[in-house]
């Protein structure tokens, strides 16, 4: 099942995700490959695969990728964008694959909307003996005081809804028996941006996107505020989003 704030959100907001939602810098994705152990012609599912961000990057590195994506409009703009490669409708919990039958599998922005335990169950039945598992976030960077300021804002819609910085999908591998330790890497990426960019990337957030029309109103009014009053960003027409990207693989166990 999906969690209500992402089917909502996702559905509405598809064409903005893929327009303002950063891609992932090339060094965090060639550790990935290499911690996945990755060789051409591999088969990959990339879950929750969104408008293809992660997939994108897949490919270039030689991977042969079957992606899963619950969300009907995320599935569509995945589909104008990469006509190629097959892309179904599944959730984490329920995959539509044989048992040992893929290689890898990534989880792109994606794996703290799951069902933990029971993705973790399902991952580790699609995947052959010795797959592996590849998550990775692009995660604001709050040490940066507007970006910490724009934080709080969205935050205020976000109510006890799951996120990456909770941790709560951390615990989910600390518990598990049917997977190893997470190995772990920082990459720092930055994204730069105009006003109606940032006002994109907020619209992007599925918390956001969820909201009715006159609240997003209300909160691209506020991000127009933050911006033009904020010391670090006053009088500006670029604005750089750092992001730490943070990437993290572990190891079926039998």
């Amino acid at each position: 099942m999906i969690h209500s704030a992402a089917a909502q959100g996702y559905q509405a907001s598809a064409d903005i995700y893929e327009q303002a939602r950063p891609g992932y810098p090339e060094a965090a994705v060639a550790h990935l490959v290499d911690g996945l152990g990755l060789a051409p012609g591999d088969t990959v599912v990339d879950l929750g695969a969104g408008t293809g961000k992660l997939t994108r990057a897949l490919i270039e590195h030689g991977a042969d990728p079957l992606a899963v994506e619950p969300v009907e409009a995320m599935r569509g703009i995945f589909a104008s964008v990469l006509p190629g490669v097959p892309v179904t409708g599944a959730v984490a919990e329920a995959l539509p694959l044989r048992a040992g039958s893929v290689t890898a599998v990534t989880i792109g922005q994606a794996f703290h909307w799951f069902d933990a335990s029971a993705a973790l169950a399902e991952i580790h039945r699609v995947l052959g003996p010795g797959g592996r598992l590849g998550l990775v976030w692009n995660v604001r960077d709050e040490s940066v005081g507007w970006v910490a300021a724009l934080t709080r804002l969205v935050d205020s819609h976000v109510g006890a809804g799951p996120t990456f910085r909770s941790g709560a999908w951390h615990r989910a591998f600390d518990s598990t028996p049917r997977f190893g330790p997470l190995h772990a890497a920082t990459f720092p990426h930055e994204q730069r941006v105009d006003v109606d960019g940032v006002l994109a990337r907020v619209a992007s957030i599925s918390y956001i996107a969820a909201l009715s029309e006159a609240e997003r109103r209300r909160v691209a009014n506020q991000v127009r505020v933050l911006l033009a009053g904020h010391p670090d960003t006053a009088g500006r027409e670029e604005f750089v989003i750092r992001h730490h990207t943070e990437v993290f693989w572990s190891e079926r166990r039998p």
